[in-house]
């Protein structure tokens, strides 16, 4: 089968290999680059650690981890939104020029979960914790 095969017609007439295919290509892309992705929120979070030390100390209790387990699944369930984006976008007219940018809504993504990691770790947690 080859790529125009699968690129030709509409997403409904897509022959099912063809669609898993690009399906299994789609997870391939974006479960490469998730540990990229949780590794940019980790650095995030022990920066904040580290260069606020002193302030965080005595917030290190069993609750605090419950608190960041929650909060790190809840941003690798966000970050199934690059599937959203990315599935029929394989499966229109224009998969090879989307092949060529889809980067730039991992790019985009992760930058936006690190302001947000920032954010809510800035306004909504340093400032309680005493």
């Amino acid at each position: 089968m080859t790529e125009g095969s699968i690129t030709s017609g509409s997403a409904g007439a897509a022959p099912p290999g063809a669609r898993r295919e690009i399906l299994r290509e789609v997870v391939r892309y974006w479960e490469l680059r998730r540990m990229w992705y949780n590794a940019a929120l980790v650095a995030v979070v022990l920066a904040w650690l580290v260069l606020t030390w002193p302030h965080f100390r005595v917030a290190m209790r069993p609750q605090a981890l419950l608190f960041l387990l929650v909060s790190a699944l809840l941003a690798n369930v966000c970050y199934c939104a690059g599937y959203l984006a990315d599935v029929p976008m394989q499966l229109s007219s224009l998969r090879p020029a989307w092949r060529r940018w889809r980067w730039s809504i991992w790019l985009s993504g992760t930058l936006f979960a690190v302001l947000l990691a920032n954010y809510w770790i800035a306004d909504e947690i340093y400032p309680y914790v005493h």
